[in-house]
């Protein structure tokens, strides 16, 4: 496949990613501020956008998530000689270098059907931000129909002592409720439980206006959001005026061209596609189903 990556993965297994088009996160630099802001931002009143982005992120609560817990479920917090780390960071910095053209910075990341690796792509990319000197990234669990996030990190037991990602979206909490922090760079928006009201949640305004405040307020780098598959509700499409691009994640061993033409017509005059990332390459072959994506 053109323009894609082969690389050995966590115990064993290789994963390939694709990127196609890829290009995102355009930022407007800050304005200048006359003499009398630059006073009033020092002494901490009427903070500039910056001072209180910095003041927002610093007033998250910590997460107890373990390096430990992290690898152990395929996850690379910490940079490594591990090719799969350098796939990830090879799409962050694609998805950077295409910044300054397409101003995108909110990406969802989804796929045709289930079991395709949207959270482990999710959660590897948001980690490679993060890892990046002053870097800054914000991770939301938005398949409330199966979150699986907190479980991937390992973070289960805390989420559910304390408020989740919805507490934030829907019940008028601050985002400090809502949000956690993993180490300096890393936002969380983390969910307990499933939700049976799904598609009514993901198409409530109050749940708009505070995605909107989330990446006003902490104005990280990119804020990534981990979506059901595309083809199998309408959860991307109710969300279409929160996103900026789509990341799609598609499964080498199963997922054949048709899927990708669908999603894409799916999507079509809606969201772009930023980038494909195809896991379990290594099981291509000849064979029903294989080698069509």
């Amino acid at each position: 496949m053109k323009d894609s990556v082969e690389v050995p993965e966590f115990a064993g297994r290789r994963r390939r990613f694709s990127l196609f088009g890829t290009g995102i996160f355009a930022q407007p630099a800050p304005a200048d501020l006359p003499d009398h802001g630059a006073r009033v931002a020092l002494l901490g009143q009427d903070p500039s956008p910056m001072l209180a982005s910095v003041r927002m992120w610093d007033s998250l609560p910590r997460a107890a998530i373990s390096d430990i817990a992290l690898i152990e479920n395929g996850l690379f917090p910490v940079f490594s000689k591990a090719p799969v780390v350098a796939a990830f960071d090879m799409l962050r910095t694609r998805i950077l270098h295409g910044q300054a053209k397409s101003g995108w910075r909110r990406i969802a990341v989804s796929s045709p059907s289930r079991g395709c690796g949207t959270t482990f792509v999710a959660a590897n990319l948001a980690l490679s931000f993060a890892r990046r000197p002053e870097g800054r990234a914000v991770l939301l669990d938005l398949d409330l129909r199966r979150p699986a996030l907190a479980r991937l990190l390992g973070a289960e037991a805390e989420v559910a002592e304390g408020g989740d990602l919805m507490a934030c979206l829907t019940g008028g909490r601050g985002l400090a409720e809502g949000l956690v922090r993993r180490g300096e760079g890393l936002a969380l928006g983390l969910n307990a439980r499933a939700r049976a009201d799904a598609p009514g949640l993901l198409q409530n305004p109050d749940l708009h206006h505070a995605l909107d405040r989330i990446t006003d307020l902490l104005a990280p780098d990119v804020v990534l959001y981990d979506l059901p598959p595309a083809l199998e509700g309408d959860d991307l499409l109710a969300l279409a005026g929160q996103i900026d691009a789509v990341l799609l994640v598609v499964d080498g061993t199963r997922t054949t061209a048709a899927d990708i033409r669908r999603c894409e017509a799916h999507l079509a005059g809606v969201l772009p596609i930023a980038g494909i990332v195809m896991n379990r390459a290594q099981d291509l072959g000849p064979g029903p189903g294989k080698g069509r994506a």
